[in-house]
């Protein structure tokens, strides 16, 4: 009951922020205008907030670490690479880059075949293959990084002003179409999810505890990571790269709801994901004035939070 009362806490806090977002200054004279680009943004806001919040709290269970986020296995870093490729090869006026359906196809597809590659291999034999697999999506991510930075240098600073505007989440331009997509993308994959949700609070007491108690250990958390890859690459494609949100909002949620029932984190997680993405969006918009975006602002956070976590494991 206690859990259930901090949920509907959390939820009128989001309905609250939302109002605030959608209605402020708005008149007769252009709410036509303005209320569907806000709902756009809200709807874009939740849609993100929540793959980014889920995949992590799922992620975080897989690997039975608190401090460990999705973007470690190079996802983020495999984005950008990809964008800055694009430009490097064709230019900003290619059609791949232009059409944002093509766009949108070709990094989604990119992302989720570089972690099924990478699952499959490094699943295939016997041992502690999550731990290998977190060390191998480093390299790469630190891999990619190199060689888009390595590119950035070359291509036109023209250019490069497009290349920078990929390395920012920003909710202010969603396109609708693309925003379908990843809907129905993100229904898919919780419903592939769902399969496998029943045993988060078992695989939370470890491998050995797991495999004890009946479950197809490999299988379940391979299964898994392809739901944290679909989840992460459409909300990085959708809106760009927010690294630090995950880790943020789900330790928060463990903190705030102190349970180990999954059915209640993800939805806390998901909860506070959306109060802090709106309400950084507000901050960037009335107090900023859009001269930062949301994702600075949330690493930031992100940023300061992650080192508290890291001197509190280390006096632990």
């Amino acid at each position: 009951m206690r859990n259930s009362t901090k949920l509907i806490s959390l939820l009128i806090l989001a309905i609250a922020l939302i109002a605030v977002f959608l209605l402020t200054d708005l008149n007769a004279s252009n709410w036509d205008y303005v209320l569907p680009k806000r709902t756009m943004k809200i709807l874009a806001i939740i849609l993100t907030g929540s793959a980014i919040a889920f995949s992590t709290v799922v992620f975080q269970t897989i690997t039975n670490n608190r401090i460990l986020t999705p973007s470690i296995i190079g996802l983020d870093s495999l984005y950008l690479l990809i964008q800055t490729f694009i430009i490097f090869v064709f230019g900003s006026t290619h059609m791949t880059l232009m059409n944002q359906h093509v766009n949108f196809v070709i990094s989604v597809g990119m992302m989720i075949g570089f972690a099924l590659i990478l699952y499959h291999f490094l699943f295939k034999g016997e041992g502690e293959n999550i731990y290998f697999l977190l060390l191998i999506g480093l390299i790469f991510g630190t891999f990619f990084s190199s060689l888009s930075e390595f590119m950035q240098v070359l291509i036109d600073p023209n250019e490069f002003q497009v290349v920078q505007d990929r390395m920012f989440a920003s909710f202010n331009n969603v396109n609708t179409e693309l925003f379908s997509i990843s809907v129905v993308l993100m229904l898919l994959a919780t419903l592939y999810f769902l399969r496998f949700a029943k045993y988060l609070d078992v695989l939370s007491l470890g491998k050995e505890h797991a495999v004890n108690l009946g479950v197809n250990y490999d299988s379940v958390v391979k299964q898994l990571f392809v739901v944290i890859a679909i989840l992460i690459s459409i909300a990085t494609v959708l809106v760009g790269p927010i690294t630090f949100l995950g880790l943020l909002v789900a330790n928060v949620a463990y903190q705030f709801l102190k349970t180990y029932r999954h059915s209640i984190l993800i939805v806390g997680a998901i909860l506070i994901s959306i109060i802090s993405l709106v309400g950084g969006q507000l901050v960037v918009e009335r107090v900023f004035t859009f001269s930062t975006t949301i994702s600075v602002i949330i690493n930031f956070i992100g940023g300061v939070y992650f080192i508290y976590l890291l001197l509190k494991e280390s006096r632990a």
